[in-house]
């Protein structure tokens, strides 16, 4: 059975980045969407040359790059099996895409993350209050939910149907927590598979700076905490 799988790629001002992830993205893909989150940089020029299919999001935040990809796939005839979201900056590998969905293809398991483990971690790659936001948010998924969670990892892939039925909605920092939490919510079948994760090019947009850092600790919590209390 062949499976239809496409990535989307939030880029903000990736252009040092954004070739070297195009390039290393397997041949099984069948298309890479890259959003440019109003770049101002030649992010979409090199996607373009890549060979990627290329959109804007003029609104600043990863979800809104998110929910625009997810907008283009839904206006396609035919629709994918799997959706990957990968980010554009380079710390992830993408050739690593392989073992991310092979869960889904092999064992029909509905959403994979890929956990930024420390012993594949280079030195640096994650800064501290990153490391201590994914603690808290995992540790506290683990306790409200029984989840197995260890990593907002935003290396991940889902069945499309699934991804359409958790009607996600944030449109910036917690994104990825308000997927796992609704994956858990509905009773997803699931898996992290650990995966090596490196020093991005360029300098974070969130972790690198602290009102990034904040806003995402603030916004993480804050869907926790909603979906805790939530009947």
């Amino acid at each position: 059975m062949n499976n239809c799988i496409k990535v989307i790629i939030p880029a903000y001002n990736e252009q040092d980045s954004i070739g070297h992830v195009l390039n290393d993205i397997p041949s099984i893909v069948d298309e890479v969407i890259v959003i440019s989150n109003n770049s101002t940089d030649n992010t979409e020029k090199v996607a373009k040359a890549a060979g990627a299919t290329v959109l804007k999001e003029p609104n600043k935040g990863y979800g809104y790059a998110c929910l625009k990809g997810m907008e283009y796939i839904a206006s396609l005839d035919t629709k994918p099996d799997i959706v990957v979201f990968l980010d554009g900056d380079y710390s992830d590998y993408p050739e690593q895409l392989l073992d991310l969905v092979a869960p889904i293809i092999e064992h029909d398991l509905d959403f994979v993350v890929g956990a930024r483990v420390k012993k594949l971690r280079e030195d640096g790659s994650m800064t501290f209050p990153q490391q201590f936001g994914n603690w808290l948010a995992t540790s506290l998924m683990s306790l409200f939910f029984k989840s197995k969670f260890t990593d907002l990892g935003p290396f991940r892939a889902i069945k499309y149907n699934k991804l359409l039925a958790l009607q996600m909605e944030d449109k910036t920092y917690g994104w990825t927590v308000e997927m796992q939490l609704k994956a858990l919510k509905r009773k997803y079948s699931y898996v992290e598979i650990p995966m090596k994760y490196r020093n991005r090019i360029g300098v974070s947009k969130v972790s690198g700076t602290v009102k990034g850092a904040i806003f995402a600790g603030v916004k993480i919590l804050g869907w926790i905490f909603k979906y805790s209390f939530k009947k």
